[in-house]
């Protein structure tokens, strides 16, 4: 809020101020510079699937 007014920011007042503390953002990127995603590591949301114990304690 500012302190003069007590009303709240307006749009214009936010951008400044994101602008302040980010600076330039950078350019878009065009839909024909994007390239696909890859998976270059194995997924780590589970147990090891060569650790049959591991296993069995989260599936009983």
């Amino acid at each position: 809020m500012t302190e003069s007014s007590g009303l709240p920011f307006t749009d214009d007042e936010y951008a400044f101020l994101r602008h302040v503390r980010f600076g330039e953002l950078p350019p878009a990127v065009r839909p024909e510079e994007r390239i696909p995603l890859t998976e270059t590591e194995p997924r780590r949301d589970g147990p090891d699937p060569d650790d049959p114990h591991r296993w069995a304690l989260r599936y009983p």
